[in-house]
């Protein structure tokens, strides 16, 4: 099977679907969670299908602070199983799942108090050690307990009065959108039929019993039911209101906390290394992204619209003054290239905070033929996607083998090491600068071949994209032509991050970006225009939102703008 997400390869998955056959498995939702799940499911020999209502992690999953780790927090509330089952996830991802999306970042925790660097020394210490223990380390170094001299080499932008000393320590971090396009196309490669921009609007049933969905091609309008033995609803945020199309009351309830970052340029913060900074409601990281700084996250209820989080004034203000409290150079508003906001799907307790709601993930039967799968934390999206197939074989009248995908390399995975070992010849080959075949092997890994194969055919896609110049216009054709890129949006805010890494948002590269786009998908020069309308008009109003003070404001102002179909 091929692993292109192609405009031909939608269509013939949707056909198929619609044809009348019984999938095995049918997963509602294209999160990391179901993309994981589709990938879990195909691979242990089971027909499988994937819906995505929007664009692959077009939620939650492309909107975290793109961390691998394994939550220092929770080891402080005492869940040792939680910790270290991200731990053992963490290092897989490191070393044989997706080494060239997933890697160590190093993060510097300050000490303000004297007895923090036994406290905070001793938690970390056995952070480091549950991961050896478990033989997931991956090689990363362990902790290195730094004077205040020695933390400011590391970090000369900390005031040298906030802090009495360091602790350093090393996690990961990935491409959180780039990822589970990867799952996707990996599941597909193994023959699982994937299709986005399809949205389910009800249920199959036979009695009390699902047997598939009913769902709309948001591309052509066209209504098609689609059978299968077992659906899992791995819609996230979304678990209740997807539950609510049985008219059943649900056997648990998932909250959305909202959680805001912004992004600033690197020389706005001179450092080695990121940070993490205690809160009075949680942890504030700054975290290395390229050229740019990661900045977040804030933990505040949210409920109203999953699709569109807003950030508002008073969240980016927060972010702010809380990096501000460390930094010499203060940051300010006119420091921020990017904003967004993401939803996080916790399970309801009875705490009315949000940070100490559970992470813990929960998957059950809901229906004869439903499992719903939610909660959890993008760390361990295997294990959660996992247990939900598990949960769906108890549901099937047959042997089924056991789950494969701890030992599974993604599809860029496949040989990244050696290709990587390459890197000189590629330039010289591709007649490429080696810093951008950094880039594309830091992105595509072992696809980076096909990238290079689409220079080949059309040597035009090896200029840099106007408006955006660290991305070059063949990342474009690749998005639309193997990544399942359907509109424009989804190429600058997911394919790339180029709506938040550059100050206009990427509307400046908006235009040169349809005009690659539009021969791949068939677009006329009305719908290329529609297409740059429509991604100004979502720039607008998220800038127009993030200058409002309270949710409810901010809300409005970014549902003014329209999305596309």
């Amino acid at each position: 099977m091929s692993s292109a997400l192609s405009p031909q390869q939608r269509a013939a998955a949707i056909e198929t679907l619609a044809g009348g056959a019984e999938v095995d498995v049918l997963v509602v939702g294209g999160g990391v969670t179901g993309a994981g799940a589709a990938l879990d499911a195909v691979t242990r020999g089971l027909t499988t299908g994937l819906l995505e209502a929007r664009d692959y992690s077009s939620g939650t999953s492309s909107r975290s602070s793109k961390l691998i780790h394994g939550g220092l927090r929770y080891l402080e509330m005492l869940d040792f199983r939680l910790v270290a089952e991200a731990l053992t996830e963490r290092g897989r991802l490191l070393t044989d799942i997706a080494p060239h999306l997933v890697r160590p970042v190093p993060f510097l925790f300050p000490f303000t108090r004297s007895w923090e660097r036994a406290y905070i020394g001793s938690g970390v210490a056995m952070y480091d050690a549950m991961a050896r223990l478990g033989g997931t380390a991956a090689g990363l170094p362990l902790q290195r307990q730094l004077t205040r001299r020695q933390a400011l080499k590391v970090f000369p932008g900390l005031k040298p009065h906030a802090l009495t000393g360091a602790l350093q320590y090393y996690d990961a971090q990935v491409d959180d959108a780039r990822f589970v396009v990867e799952l996707v196309r990996t599941a597909a490669s193994f023959g699982a039929l994937v299709a986005n921009r399809v949205e389910i609007t009800g249920f199959l049933r036979q009695g009390e019993r699902v047997t598939g969905v009913v769902a709309a091609d948001k591309a052509s309008g066209r209504t098609i039911e689609i059978k299968a033995k077992q659906v899992i609803n791995a819609t996230g945020v979304w678990t209740d209101d997807t539950q609510r199309m049985l008219n059943e009351r649900g056997t648990f309830k998932v909250r959305a906390s909202k959680g805001v970052h912004i992004v600033v340029p690197k020389d706005r913060i001179h450092a080695k290394s990121g940070l993490i900074l205690r809160t009075e409601k949680s942890v504030l990281f700054v975290i290395p992204w390229g050229r740019h700084w990661i900045i977040g996250t804030t933990d505040t209820d949210w409920e109203l619209d999953k699709a569109h989080p807003a950030a508002t004034s008073v969240d980016i203000e927060y972010l702010l003054d809380h990096v501000n409290a460390v930094l010499s150079v203060p940051l300010t508003p006119a420091d921020v290239e990017g904003v967004y906001a993401g939803l996080r799907p916790l399970l309801s307790g009875e705490s009315d905070s949000t940070s100490q709601l559970s992470r813990e993930h929960i998957v059950a039967h809901t229906a004869p033929g439903l499992v719903v799968v939610a909660g959890g934390k993008y760390t361990t999206y295997r294990v959660m996607a996992k247990d939900a197939v598990d949960e769906v074989v108890n549901g099937l009248a047959r042997k089924v083998p056991p789950s494969t995908t701890h030992q599974l390399p993604l599809l860029g995975a496949q040989g990244y090491r050696a290709i990587h070992n390459q890197r000189d010849q590629l330039a010289a080959r591709s007649g490429l600068h080696p810093a951008r075949i950094e880039h594309l092997l830091g992105r595509y890994g072992s696809q980076i071949r096909e990238v290079l194969d689409l220079i080949d055919a059309d040597p035009t896609l090896a200029q840099p994209l106007p408006g955006a110049e660290d991305y070059l216009r063949v990342e474009v054709a690749y998005a639309v032509s193997h990544e399942g890129a359907r509109h424009l949006e989804d190429v600058l805010a997911r394919r790339t991050r180029i709506s938040i890494e550059v100050w206009d948002r990427g509307v400046g590269a908006a235009p040169a970006a349809a005009q690659v786009m539009a021969p791949i998908l068939a677009w006329g020069e009305p719908q290329q225009q529609r297409e740059v309308e429509l991604y100004r008009e979502r720039v607008a109003a998220e800038r127009a939102s993030q200058t409002l003070p309270d949710d409810e404001s901010a809300d409005a102002a970014r549902r003014a703008a329209r999305d596309a179909s």
